[in-house]
């Protein structure tokens, strides 16, 4: 059989092999020699030629099968006992084991084996089988890069794939993962979806070890921390969903539709409490509802996020995050569709107080809130292409915050073990790892997890295993490296000094920005009052001295009528007429005069008055930013004070516990010398008995 085609291919560009099967040989193609192209050819001699360094090509028919392992236990029971013993009866036990424990070969053999336990106790006591020989000698260890390694895949089992919208890790140790899975695309989920949601085992990836049957599908899904049997679920008709796992995938308990959530529920939290029962939930109907599991049949209480603080309903802000730290337990803080973040009370007395205060600073919905686990009055928010990080202390901007990335940001989540590192997810499937104290302006490290869209991130209580969910349901697992995963040295003092420095450095933006606020607004006052004394006024002085003329001259006409029609009925006392008309007009000049003076004294008082004011107003300026600066050197004073109040606290605690030793060296002393006292006096007895005897 001829060779019809030959495949080469080099070692670098290897992929999956193509399978081929046995048949009968055929002929493809037939050419037969064309002899008026002889010409075109030149015989040459053949020569032979050596090579080296040649490119090494090779082949392989392995095909790799994926291979599905099952698990499988043995439950041992306590057994040896005879036929005619009831190992469940006591008595009988007892009896039977007074019984062997008198027999010789029960005696010689544990006298046999306790002296091979001892052997080995003094040789163990007399040799450090633990001891470092070469500690001195350690070599330095190289800082390793931050990488991401895929450790594992969860694939969605159904045809019809969904997004993960939530992923919960198992409390006992991370051994098992939750996933929600739901298609959030409005009114466009195939007829034929799945609602099922799964639990999934780290060390079989092939197949979900339980799966979740709700009858609408889950938004978001969380195990219970105290008891890991529990999972509560939100859907996206709005109920509260609990299963048990070890009474089957079929829920145990429904809240009832009526006092349920409107909209889908997108973020349930359990609450720190002695019977572990207590939760609540946030949805975009803009409700916070507080759960007992025990009784879901209605909430046990319920919060409207109205920013009026009139617990309308109808002008209630969505909310689709939500943040709770079991060290502040009567703080919460959630995240809006509208881009603001409100911290809320639970403690407060009425609904208004409740909520306490807003963030804004986001241009899209905030998909994820978090306090960092270090410092809980720092927090990191996601929404539309930035994550930015707040203080408690200022509202009025985030103290640190990423470039605009070009693409959205859809969820984060703070390092559990080191305080500086964060992570985000894209739309791209791309995750970034932050650390702020390598680098503030970038990503330490980008990796790409999926094709499709990354919507979900969580992270193991050991920082080393992350858990991202993609669009296309696949659940990806990446161990994070060592440098990212340990706590480095001095962390905590210099992420404790980077926060204090950039809010240090916003609070002082802030009070500038008041002081140019507040001259921008005494600049307006002053101009509206310059514009109205204008409008008051005429402008233009000629109009202003035809005006006065035209009214002169219609004075001096009624006048002159007057005085006529006065001769004319009167003409023996027109010399008395005249005297009065005279008097008249010189009351009437003084009159105006005195008006025209009280008019400059008012415009002269206004002018005053307005100097004064602005006076004022720069004197309160310079005394509101000198109360800031003074407030700032308090706040420094009273930290300051509050150190040294700890440093001499810790210096009585390390000095009571010196005298605490000194008195005991000094009682064992004196107990030593009492034993000497007793030794010395026995010696005497002992001695004058000698020589008593001796005398007799």
């Amino acid at each position: 059989m001829e060779i019809t085609y030959v495949y080469t291919k080099f070692r670098r560009e290897f992929g999956r092999q193509g399978l081929f099967s046995d048949r009968a040989e055929a002929v493809m193609v037939d050419i037969q020699p064309n002899p008026r192209l002889i010409s075109n050819f030149v015989v040459k001699t053949p020569r032979d030629q050596a090579s080296q360094a040649c490119m090494d090509m090779s082949e392989h028919p392995v095909n790799t099968e994926r291979f599905e392992s099952s698990s499988c236990g043995i439950n041992h029971v306590e057994g040896a006992w005879p036929k005619d013993i009831n190992p469940k009866d006591l008595e009988q036990t007892v009896r039977f084991k007074k019984k062997i424990e008198k027999e010789e070969n029960y005696v010689n053999s544990l006298v046999h084996l306790g002296y091979v336990m001892d052997h080995c106790i003094k040789q163990n006591n007399t040799i450090d089988i633990y001891q470092e020989h070469f500690k001195e000698d350690e070599m330095e260890k190289v800082p390793e890069l931050p990488t991401a390694k895929t450790k594992s895949v969860f694939r969605d089992p159904n045809q019809v794939k969904r997004t993960i919208t939530s992923l919960s890790w198992h409390p006992d140790g991370g051994r098992k993962l939750a996933a929600a899975y739901c298609s959030l695309d409005f009114q466009k989920s195939p007829p034929d979806m799945s609602f099922d949601s799964y639990i999934w085992d780290l060390e079989k990836p092939n197949y979900p070890e339980m799966a979740l049957k709700p009858e609408s599908p889950l938004v978001c899904l969380e195990y219970n921390p105290k008891d890991p049997h529990t999972l509560l679920g939100g859907s996206y008709c709005g109920q509260i969903v609990l299963w048990d796992t070890r009474k089957g995938s079929h829920p145990v308990e429904y809240s009832s539709l009526e006092h349920s959530h409107r909209d889908p529920v997108y973020k349930i939290i359990w609450l720190q409490s002695k019977t572990g029962t207590d939760a609540f939930s946030a949805s975009t109907d803009g409700q916070i509802l507080w759960w007992d599991v025990r009784k879901l049949s209605e909430p046990t209480e319920r919060l409207v996020l109205d920013p009026s603080r009139e617990g309308n309903l109808d002008q209630a802000l969505g909310a689709i995050s939500l943040e709770f730290e079991p060290t502040m337990p009567t703080k919460f803080m959630v995240g809006t569709e509208q881009g603001m973040v409100v911290s809320c009370n639970r403690k407060a007395k009425t609904p208004a107080e409740k909520i306490v205060c807003t963030y804004e600073g986001h241009h899209g919905p905030i998909y994820s809130i978090q306090r960092n686990p270090f410092f809980p009055k720092n927090f990191l928010t996601v929404g539309d292409w930035t994550a930015r990080i707040w203080s408690e202390d200022i509202k009025e901007s985030s103290i640190m915050w990423t470039k605009y990335q070009m693409s959205y940001l859809m969820d984060a989540c703070w390092s559990p073990v080191r305080p500086s590192v964060f992570f985000t997810v894209k739309m791209e499937g791309v995750l970034d790892v932050w650390d702020l104290l390598f680098k503030q302006s970038e990503p330490t490290l980008s990796v790409k997890v999926s094709d499709k869209a990354l919507y979900s991130l969580r992270i193991q209580d050991n920082g080393q295993v992350l858990a991202c969910g993609s669009h296309s349901g696949d659940t990806t697992l990446l161990h994070i490296s060592s440098g990212l995963s340990t706590l480095q040295k001095n962390e905590k003092s210099l992420m404790a000094a980077m926060f204090e420095r950039e809010t240090k450095r916003e609070k002082i933006l802030e009070a500038r920005q008041r002081e140019i606020r507040l001259k921008e607004r005494s600049r307006s006052e002053q101009s509206r009052e310059d514009e109205a004394w204008r409008e008051d006024g005429d402008d233009d002085p000629d109009q202003i001295l035809a005006k006065v003329e035209s009214d002169f001259y219609s004075m001096v006409e009624i006048e002159t009528r007057k005085r006529e029609r006065e001769r004319r009925a009167a003409e023996p006392q027109e010399e008395e007429a005249c005297d009065k008309n005279e008097v008249k007009n010189e009351e009437e000049e003084v009159q105006k005069e005195d008006e025209v003076q009280k008019e400059d004294e008012v415009q002269k008082e206004d002018e005053v008055q307005k100097e004064v004011q602005k006076e004022e107003d720069e004197v309160k300026i310079e005394d509101e930013v000198k109360n800031e600066e003074d407030e700032v050197q308090k706040e420094d004073e009273v930290q300051k004070e509050v150190q040294k109040e700890e440093d001499e606290v810790k210096k009585e605690e390390v000095q009571k516990e010196e005298d605490e030793v000194q008195k005991e060296e000094d009682e064992v002393q004196k107990e030593e010398d009492e034993v000497q006292k007793e030794e010395g006096e026995v010696k005497n007895e002992g001695e004058n008995d000698e020589k008593n005897e001796e005398d007799c």
